[in-house]
């Protein structure tokens, strides 16, 4: 199939500006661009969505502008947000820039960087207002969805006027860079459009540009894409989100979803899709899918070390043999559980109670006698049992288990 019928396939294209793209994006190399507001330190997976699209296209012979949004981050963009956003300062901005341009790099190795803080910050009041605001109707602005979902919550000048700023980045590229396509998601069509606006008027009627927005994901229940059950966003960058966490996120999608997170998140051809659905039909407790796009973007985001490490992690859980793990890999399997600290041995019903898989120490000898717990995968119940850092796994964490699914944690310090 070719790009815009894998596209498709793939539910991958909301809508394009002008149906001559169809033909371009099959047949020509292009150079198109895509923002990244540097509003905070790292990209989530609700972003990257729009960063594999941009790379099958570099994949199928277009060229890749990353454009870094230092002076648009310092506005804010109204699209999808309910109420203003807080204002960075400008090394807050520049700062999140540089750690967004090294994330991106591991999706698109051959993109060409740019900031528009770098032509931005040239423009004056008079000039910005008389060479670029004059081609700007006011209703047509309003009209826009960004604009229009604000106006009964109230919107500041500053936001109103970030179509306009998004519209000189598209007319910079446009005239310097050779770029005639912007890409985005579907909350961006109305920021695309206005830019392509303000090129023809700009520079005359016959330059031709185009936009291509991707649909936005969302949950099954209709609930933003790119959070945990628990509501914690899933960051790209390793010290916001564990590559284990990363991996364990996509491993718990539903089966539903799954089916169509494997066209949009991953590489595989449509044969390999089709024989891992048909493999999710016949035995789904082997998750086919969630693991096949688990594998392939943790890999991708985090390298294949993580990968591994990943799997090693959810291998010994799975099986109870936790005594595998490094001090590392336990802090990272573990890191949401209940946890406690003691410089010297503890006895086990104390610990129990301490890390609060008991709630007083007759509860905790009931576990002990029913045999419920385990001690680093080892059942135990013996009252009288200490906890000391010569057992413990990589001689530093006592990992406590309560039934099939509770953990507790005791760091030994």
């Amino acid at each position: 199939m070719n790009l815009v019928e894998e596209l498709k396939y793939r539910k991958l294209l909301y809508a394009v500006t002008d149906e001559d793209l169809y033909d371009k994006l099959n047949n020509e190399s292009l150079t198109f661009y895509l923002g990244a507001d540097p509003t905070g330190d790292s990209l989530h997976i609700g972003h990257l969505v729009t960063y594999l699209v941009a790379k099958r296209l570099s994949e199928h012979g277009h060229h890749p502008i990353l454009l870094i949004g230092g002076g648009t981050g310092l506005i804010g963009d109204p699209s999808g947000k309910s109420a203003e956003r807080n204002l960075l300062t400008l090394e807050e901005t520049l700062s999140n820039a540089n750690a967004i341009k090294q994330q991106v790099f591991n999706l698109l190795p051959d993109a060409t960087v740019v900031n528009n803080y770098d032509w931005l910050k040239q423009y004056d009041m008079i000039t910005f207002l008389r060479d670029i605001g004059k081609h700007f109707n006011i209703n047509y602005m309003m009209a826009k969805d960004s604009v229009k979902s604000r106006l009964e919550t109230g919107i500041s000048f500053t936001e109103f006027s970030y179509q306009i700023i998004q519209s000189l980045d598209f007319l910079e590229l446009y005239k310097n860079k050779n770029c005639t396509m912007q890409i985005g998601g579907q909350d961006q069509w109305g920021n695309i459009t206005a830019g392509l606006e303000l090129i023809r008027k700009s520079l005359g009627s016959d330059e031709k540009g185009y936009g291509l927005v991707i649909p936005l994901i969302t949950r099954a229940d209709g609930t933003k894409f790119g959070k945990t059950a628990g509501g914690e966003t899933v960051w790209l960058d390793k010290e916001k989100t564990s590559p284990y966490a990363f991996y364990q996120y996509w491993i718990n999608l539903g089966d539903e979803e799954a089916a169509e997170r494997l066209k949009q998140f991953t590489s595989l051809s449509k044969e390999t899709i089709d024989t891992i659905e048909k493999a999710m039909n016949e035995t789904p407790h082997l998750r086919h899918a969630q693991k096949a796009i688990a594998e392939e973007l943790t890999a991708l985001i985090h390298g294949d070390a993580a990968l591994k490490q990943a799997q090693k992690i959810t291998e010994a859980l799975f099986n109870n043999d936790v005594t595998t793990l490094t001090k590392e890999e336990i802090e990272m399997g573990f890191k949401d559980v209940p946890q406690s600290s003691a410089k010297e041995a503890m006895n086990i019903v104390d610990a129990l109670i301490d890390i609060k898989l008991a709630s007083s120490k007759r509860e905790a000898r009931t576990f002990l006698k029913q045999n419920a717990i385990s001690i680093n995968g080892e059942k135990i119940q013996d009252e009288s049992f200490m906890l000391t850092k010569e057992k413990a796994v990589d001689q530093a964490y006592t990992i406590i288990k309560r039934g099939k699914k509770l953990y507790g944690l005791l760091k030994h310090l």
